[in-house]
């Protein structure tokens, strides 16, 4: 496990563009900022890659960018000055260090309710697929706020849905939802294929908890339904000495190997916002399961 010099972020997304790799995060009140290394050990500061948004006032959180038709489209979170309500965002870029400029002015969704994390996942056959998160700031479910996983397929020129969200993944178990809870999350997620079979990666508990971690579950189709591992999180703290191991994201390195990129708290003794990245490789058993590289 690589334990990368970047501090202050959270929620790290690695792009590897030819010889370089970017790294994306929840990094400023104002934008995003760019890394950008060449082995993913030492990263440099490349400045900011997003700010001056034609609709987000703060909140600027969860980039993810993706290469597309020439161009580079990032994803990310901010809170919309109509309404101060979050929502999701959609910019794009001749270059992945930026500047990215918003698509429109507004979020690239509105279902009426608060929306983080969004994702995107390109199977084999072309189709393209955005998974994100209704936020538990404006989900409460039987008193319990709730943020629960969508997705649905979209359409890779404009981004617009081809189907209606579906749920994904809800916060349903002992280890998610326990007794007298008042907030629960499945946030964060993150998809992959291997051999056939869909792993959905999402984060539990809240990101300043030392208890925040990663959890698996496994689909036979893109969109479901996904069955959680029985043994799950797959990444917690008391593994290695690291608290609130989550929000964590794929890619593979030149090599064509796959690893995941993740946050833990920089002072574990006074968890919270301040939190660094971190790169493990994935890895999958005998059984097909997958496992993180400690």
């Amino acid at each position: 496990m690589i334990r990368t010099q970047i501090t202050g972020i959270g929620d790290p997304f690695v792009l590897r563009h030819g010889e370089k790799y970017c790294l994306y995060a929840t990094s400023a009140k104002d934008g995003f900022r760019c890394f950008e290394s060449d082995n993913l050990t030492d990263w440099k500061d490349a400045g900011y890659c997003y700010r001056d948004s034609a609709w987000g006032e703060d909140c600027f959180w969860a980039p993810e960018v993706y290469g597309r038709n020439g161009k580079f489209y990032m994803l990310y979170t901010a809170r919309w000055k109509k309404n101060h309500s979050l929502r999701i965002g959609l910019a794009v870029a001749d270059d992945p260090k930026g500047p990215f400029r918003d698509v429109k002015a507004g979020p690239l969704f509105d279902l009426g309710y608060a929306a983080i994390d969004a994702t995107l996942f390109l199977d084999d056959d072309g189709r393209e697929y955005l998974y994100f998160v209704r936020d538990s700031s404006e989900n409460i479910i039987d008193g319990v706020h709730t943020s629960v996983i969508y997705g649905a397929e979209i359409d890779s020129l404009d981004f617009s849905f081809r189907s209606e969200p579906v749920k994904i993944s809800a916060p349903d178990c002992p280890l998610e939802r326990p007794p007298e809870c008042e907030w629960c999350w499945n946030e964060g997620p993150a998809l992959w294929k291997h051999n056939g079979r869909y792993y959905l990666n999402y984060s539990i508990n809240g990101y300043a908890s030392p208890d925040y971690c990663v959890g698996c579950a496994e689909a036979d189709s893109p969109l479901g339904p996904f069955v959680k591992y029985r043994h799950n999180p797959i990444l917690r703290r008391g593994e290695v000495d690291f608290s609130g191991p989550g929000h964590n994201a794929f890619f593979t390195d030149k090599n064509g190997k796959l690893y995941t990129s993740f946050h833990i708290h920089t002072h574990p003794e006074a968890p919270g916002g301040d939190r660094r990245a971190c790169i493990a490789e994935v890895r999958f058993d005998e059984k097909g399961e997958m496992y993180f590289v400690l």
